[in-house]
């Protein structure tokens, strides 16, 4: 049976909304934009209730364990590990280059400066998806990039225990209508990017893994330049086991990839 959560939708306003990130300079500071709180009913992947596929929902699940020990205490885990994902997504999605230009540490923790995102959204509007391009590549590289096709892909994993609270979930683009997008910006202390939030709609259909473990993770798509839907995801506010008390840790990478 579904399980029930909560998310935090975002909501339509004639003037622009924004977050403010390490706001006033303080780091972790996050000033948001109205959310509200919504009862969902979240299908899980792991009993077969549902399926997804890449090709068709944009994400897919995969057991793929690290040879990363201690994302902490490893000193030069990240070419290591951005070589696995790399290899991944060349796997299975057939991609001919992969740039993995980010991570993201979250922990469930009132002390975390990163917590879990708890706003449904996804991580690029178009303009955006075209302006980190050119940032990340330079000017002669993301031209010679946007003759094709190419993409922004995230990766996220659990991090020392399997995940027991505010498990990361996504809507299948199936049940998303245009309208249901609000553009967004993200002010920063040095720079401002734009994000998509989403606002509420019955038709939305979310889904996800339970008590998942580091050797697994989620890819999904953020943005493709040939038109694959983004897909809107946050992190649930579910619990598995009332009796069990664990931090909820996990990695987030964000990837450029060229088909």
């Amino acid at each position: 049976m579904p399980r029930m959560g909560t998310v935090n939708y975002h909501v339509h306003k004639p003037e622009r909304q924004a977050f403010r990130i390490d706001a006033d300079g303080v780091p972790g500071r996050l000033v948001s934009p109205e959310l509200v709180a919504t009862r969902v009913s979240v299908k899980d992947l792991r009993t077969g209730e549902v399926a997804v596929s890449f090709a068709r929902d944009g994400v897919a699940f995969a057991n793929h364990p690290t040879s990363v020990g201690s994302f902490a205490t490893e000193p030069d885990w990240a070419p290591v590990y951005d070589s696995e994902l790399a290899d991944l997504l060349t796997r299975d999605l057939g991609v001919r280059d992969v740039v993995v230009f980010d991570h993201t540490i979250r922990e469930d923790d009132p002390a975390s400066d990163r917590k879990p995102a708890r706003n449904v959204h996804s991580d690029y509007s178009r303009d955006g998806a075209e302006k980190r391009l050119v940032d990340i590549l330079g000017e002669a590289r993301a031209s010679e990039w946007s003759k094709g096709r190419y993409a922004f892909i995230n990766v996220w994993r659990p991090l020392d225990n399997p995940i027991n609270s505010a498990p990361l979930g996504f809507i299948r683009p199936s049940g998303v209508a245009g309208s249901d997008w609000i553009l967004l910006d993200l002010i920063y202390p040095d720079r401002r990017g734009q994000i998509l939030g989403l606002a509420a709609n019955d038709n939305h259909e979310w889904v996800y893994s339970s008590c998942m473990k580091p050797d697994e993770l989620f890819y999904f798509n953020i943005f493709d330049s040939c038109g694959l839907p983004s897909v809107a995801h946050s992190a649930v506010d579910l619990v598995e086991d009332p009796d069990i008390e664990s931090i909820r840790r996990s990695i987030e990478s964000r990837t450029l990839v060229r088909y």
